[in-house]
């Protein structure tokens, strides 16, 4: 196999699970967000509708921190198809990504609040 289709092939699945990660840790950034904001309204000084507005805009930035995600995992899936085709199977396992991983959607939440 050609070299420069091995490195390229490595630094891809390098890029894509960095890329992975980062969406994960951005997931995980916006949940600890949340909870942080559902205990700070907790305080029995603050009304309990404070922030609501900036929770709603919260979950709509989650919602598309998954849309990324998913869309990510389809990135993922269609350069595993071409290391088959180009690489010939030599650079590692092949990935699997279950089809319903892919097809995943989030309901938009609606915007009852502007």
């Amino acid at each position: 196999m050609n070299e420069r289709i091995l490195s390229d092939a490595h630094q891809l699945k390098k890029l894509v699970r960095e890329a992975e990660a980062i969406a994960d840790e951005s997931i995980i950034a916006m949940a600890r967000l949340k909870q942080a904001m559902l205990a700070a309204r907790q305080n029995p000084e603050v009304e309990v509708h404070t922030g609501q507005r900036a929770l709603l805009r919260l979950t709509e930035a989650e919602s598309q921190a998954m849309a990324m995600s998913t869309s990510l995992l389809r990135v993922h899936a269609e350069l595993s198809k071409v290391a088959q085709v180009h690489a010939g199977g030599e650079t590692g396992t092949e990935t699997i990504i279950p089809a319903e991983a892919m097809m995943a959607t989030v309901a938009k939440p609606e915007r009852a609040m502007a």
